[in-house]
């Protein structure tokens, strides 16, 4: 599959509005099984301008924040944030929203993507890391698909559905990246 079809891109108004549709107007949307489940953080809006006067817009909006687009039709976003700025420490996120492009090898390309801006990005840091949970069986495959080492299994600290989980860190250094992947 070719990756130039998957475009990372800061939001704007448009991109927001297909995000708002096809991951924020049903009460229990898909995606929200597979992206850190046992948290209780979601909303539904029934509005876009409802959805447009949210702290969610304000997320979209931020920086550290981009949306995955591939044909020009915006599917999710990918996302970082510092574990511990002091020590360099960054993490990585990815939400494909649109399930018709699950299992496609969209999120691999996007997070590939962004592991190359990351670095790019913060010539400083030395290690881009991902956490999941052991339920997200596709997004660990993701990870190990991209060359991300399995750093750590915290067992059975995400409990979901009356069932236990691990949560699962994944990680890669830059020299591991460089030599593969730029």
């Amino acid at each position: 599959m070719n990756e130039s079809i998957v475009l990372l891109c800061p939001f704007d108004e448009n991109m927001l509005k297909e995000i708002w549709k096809i991951g924020f107007t049903e009460i229990n949307p898909e995606w929200k099984e597979w992206n850190a489940p046992y948290f209780d953080d979601y909303t539904k809006y029934e509005s876009f301008e409802e959805f447009s006067n949210s702290n969610e817009r304000k997320f979209f909006m931020r920086e550290n924040v981009l949306g995955i687009k591939v044909d020009g039709k915006t599917i999710g976003m990918v996302s970082r944030y510092w574990e511990d700025k002091k020590t360099r420490w960054l993490e990585i996120g990815i939400v494909i929203y649109d399930k018709n492009y699950w299992n496609g090898g969209f999120g691999t390309m996007a997070l590939r993507k962004w592991i190359t801006k990351t670095f790019r990005d913060f010539s400083e840091i030395e290690h881009v890391g991902l956490t999941t949970w052991s339920g997200n069986i596709r997004m660990m495959k993701a990870a190990e698909k991209l060359g991300m080492l399995q750093e750590a299994r915290i067992r059975k600290v995400r409990y979901y559905n009356d069932e236990y989980y691990d949560s699962v860190k994944y990680g890669i250094l830059r020299e591991e990246w460089s030599d593969n992947y730029e």
